[in-house]
């Protein structure tokens, strides 16, 4: 019985292992208001529907106001993250125009691998 529950035990650490690495990265660099990308960069305006491809993307449509908190840089520079109400995700930087610009200097950190984790009813979702 021990013998059967050290290996359904082994294959859950391994099953969670695989999920942590199929982590889709979509940037190395991001470019955020200050070191912690807690402060609002600005304010945007969508001037087109989005509909994003997966739970990682902030939905939105025409005329929604958006907050944005970083932006993805180098390898992928058309991404932005920010808020709507209590939604947050990343979604195209030409979908949107700037109604307020609220820092004066970007600063660009790495990111982790918990930027680009979903979270769906205070859980964590693996791609």
């Amino acid at each position: 019985m021990s013998r059967i529950l050290d290996q359904r035990i082994l294959l859950l650490v391994i099953s969670f292992s695989a999920s942590v690495q199929s982590i889709k990265v979509l940037s190395e660099w991001k470019k955020c208001g200050d070191l912690e990308c807690e402060k609002a960069m600005c304010r945007v305006q969508a001037t087109t529907d989005y509909l994003g491809p997966d739970c990682r993307y902030l939905n939105f449509k025409t005329g929604e106001e958006i907050m944005v908190y970083s932006k993805l840089s180098r390898e992928n520079e058309n991404l932005w993250t920010g808020s709507k109400g209590k939604d947050f995700g990343y979604f195209p930087r030409d979908a949107v125009k700037i109604e307020e610009v609220l820092i004066g200097e970007e600063v660009e950190v790495p990111t982790k691998e918990t930027d680009f984790l979903c979270l769906h009813e205070d859980k964590y979702t693996f791609e």
